[in-house]
């Protein structure tokens, strides 16, 4: 490979110092500087500032002959400011590492991947991918693909690398075998001087990645016969009554039901359930979709999401492959993303300062059929009435964090039809006239107070009571919170303890980040203060508050992890399957057409074994998936991503 070559001939050299710029939106966020000695050791500090969030790490790095890490240390603090002090030593014949998260030992040979090191460590590892290489603390790693461009006027190497999640980790190289980007429409960093260049290589990565999923679809999406599918046997979940109707026969053909109790189709499909569940494919209302997440969201059960924030035209162009089935993936209703403009802006959406761009904004989601609009946390309050307005105008929902200087029963005022994320609903009670929400006190203020919330007080009774009589729908997102608060370092996070075993060797690691910082005992009072999250959250159910599943996380894993969240504070289990299904075509106006098993209804079905009426955790690990007619076996789904099938 001609790029191997070149990194070969560029591992030696005069020391010299490459500079980087950090672009968060086509906005500057951050730097990052890698100096390189003459003897080769790499000094790198990499810092980004995402909404108040973000790491600030130094780190020394220091080579074997074949690019292999032997000396590591990584100083500083990670994305939600967790301490960081990472360390890699060559103890005899072994290479020993230790961290907050991990420690570990293991002979020479391997390729330690560190936790925290951003630039230092990369090169030389990629120079190193002559063949299958072994990762430490686990798996491997190789080149999927390399290709190489003229970009004004600069020769770059395009190389897609596989073994570190889901789908190929894609980077640029410049001719002397140094790292010169990682790009994408969100987040993207760059050899400082050629920001310019952003947009032409995410086109080029976008391409790509696009051509990969293609391939994938072919080969994994099976197409019944023109004559349909029948499912057998199956015990079918009533979404509407919330119950199971035993030993049904349902027969799809195309992209919709059209019988349930009828006779088999001559040269129908069978798909036999032996008396396994069929119940409606599930819905998360909460996600920001990105490459790979619609297979992962199949392999799930997830025949449909609600994107609530993402780059128009890369969502369209996405959306689009879904349903053309050049790409796998679930339905996708899409929420306008909306922010006001500075530090702490959003990284995706349509900023706007006034209320001639408000009511612009409004205009151009609604015009690209948008159903609903999400409001974010730097938005002027005198602005969102003025949103609320044109959106209402336009048959658009309403919803969003709330901003900065509001409160959740202000937002409501001001026309809120929906609140995501339950920590602002704590924050109705915890934060104070001066906080700035939009910084991390929206989380670090709700785990240090939230535990002292008395929910039977009343102004916590007369907030619920306001929910309940503006019919504002919560979108809590329990469990990306959950880790957050109650997962030390080294622990793994709730919601993908499940997996496992299960997962990518580098994405099962990295679930033991823990969450928040929380020095001394505060860990104790963080759980508490989750606890009172979730039952706050369940007070407002049992109130008659309409709830909807998502998850803003980890594309179809966590989904059922939020479903047993709602389950463990009390809410019955039929209740939880048909808040994510039923409950959300509801809410999106969309039940006539799905959310449900009937005739004339969309061919979205996941065949589960066992009864999810019982058991929540059931839905977990799908038997098969069907999304618009569409036959997947999750084993394979997983297979395409790297996880193994559940036991």
């Amino acid at each position: 490979m001609r790029w191997l070559v070149l990194f070969a001939l560029a591992a030696c050299g005069s020391t010299q110092t490459l500079k980087y710029s950090i672009v968060t939106a086509g906005r500057p966020s951050g730097s990052g500087e890698l100096r390189i000695e003459d003897s080769g050791e790499r000094h790198a500090h990499y810092t980004f500032n995402d909404r108040g969030r973000g790491p600030d790490i130094t780190s020394v790095a220091r080579f074997d002959e074949h690019g292999a890490l032997v000396y590591l240390r990584a100083t500083g603090h990670a994305y939600e400011k967790q301490p960081v002090d990472e360390k890699l030593d060559v103890e005899g014949n072994e290479l020993v590492w230790i961290s907050t998260g991990e420690h570990g030992r293991a002979p020479l040979g391997g390729f330690y991947v560190p936790l925290n090191d951003q630039l230092a460590w990369f090169t030389p590892f990629v120079r190193a991918l002559r063949s299958d290489v072994t990762l430490l603390p686990a798996g491997t790693a190789h080149i999927e693909s390399d290709q190489t461009y003229t970009i004004d006027g600069v020769h770059l190497h395009q190389v897609a690398i596989d073994g570190f999640g889901f789908a190929p980790f894609l980077t640029w190289f410049d001719d002397d075998g140094e790292m010169f980007a990682q790009v994408s429409s969100w987040f993207s960093t760059i050899r400082a001087g050629h920001e310019a260049m952003i947009d032409t290589l995410v086109a080029k990565d976008n391409a790509w990645l696009a051509a990969r999923a293609a391939k994938l679809a072919q080969t994994l999406a099976h197409r019944p016969p023109a004559a349909g599918l029948a499912i057998t046997h199956a015990n079918v979940f009533d979404a509407e009554q919330k119950t199971i109707v035993k030993d049904q026969t349902v027969v799809i053909v195309g992209d919709k039901i059209v019988s349930i109790g009828g006779d088999v189709p001559a040269g129908a499909q069978v798909i036999d359930a032996h008396g396994r569940t069929l119940m409606p494919g599930l819905w998360d209302m909460h996600v920001h979709l990105a490459d790979g997440d619609g297979l992962l969201d199949l392999a799930f059960g997830v025949t449909t999401v609600r994107d609530m924030g993402n780059t128009i035209d890369e969502l369209g162009a996405r959306i689009a492959r879904f349903d053309a089935g050049t790409e796998l993936g679930p339905h996708v209703l899409r929420a306008g993303f909306v922010d006001g403009p500075g530090p702490l802006a959003a990284p995706v959406g349509i900023l706007i300062s006034n209320a001639d761009e408000a009511k612009a904004a409004v205009a151009r989601y609604a015009d690209l059929g948008y159903p609903q609009l999400k409001i974010y946390s730097s938005i002027a309050p005198d602005l969102v009435p003025i949103l609320a307005d044109a959106a209402h105008a336009r048959g658009m929902r309403v919803s969003g964090h709330i901003p900065n200087k509001m409160r959740a029963s202000d937002a409501i005022a001001a026309g809120y039809d929906e609140i995501q994320h339950a920590n602002f609903l704590m924050l109705q009670f915890l934060a104070g006239p001066d906080d700035d929400t939009r910084t991390p006190l929206r989380f670090t203020r709700v785990a240090e107070k939230g535990a002292s919330l008395d929910l039977d007080s009343q102004p916590v009774q007369d907030f619920l009571d306001l929910l309940v009589a503006h019919h504002t729908v919560i979108d809590p997102t329990l469990s990306t919170f959950e880790g957050l608060f109650i997962s030390d370092p080294g622990e793994i996070d709730p919601g993908l303890l499940p997996y496992i075993g299960r997962l990518p060797a580098q994405i099962e690691r990295g679930t033991r980040g823990g969450g928040l910082d929380a020095p001394g005992d505060q860990r104790a009072t963080f759980r508490k203060s989750y606890a009172t999250m979730v039952e706050l959250v369940m007070r407002a159910w049992k109130k008659g508050v309409t709830v909807v599943a998502g998850t803003d996380a980890g594309a179809g894993m966590y989904l059922s992890r939020e479903l047993e969240l709602y389950v463990a504070g009390g809410m019955p289990a039929p209740d939880a399957l048909a808040i994510a299904t039923i409950g959300s075509a509801r809410v999106m106006k969309l039940d006539a057409t799905t959310g449900s098993i009937a005739p004339g209804k969309l061919a979205d079905v996941v065949l589960v074994d066992g009864d999810p009426t019982q058991d929540i955790s059931i839905v977990r690990n799908p038997d098969v998936v069907i999304c618009r007619g569409v036959v997947y076996d999750p084993r394979e789904l997983l297979a395409a991503v790297g996880m193994k099938p559940h036991p």
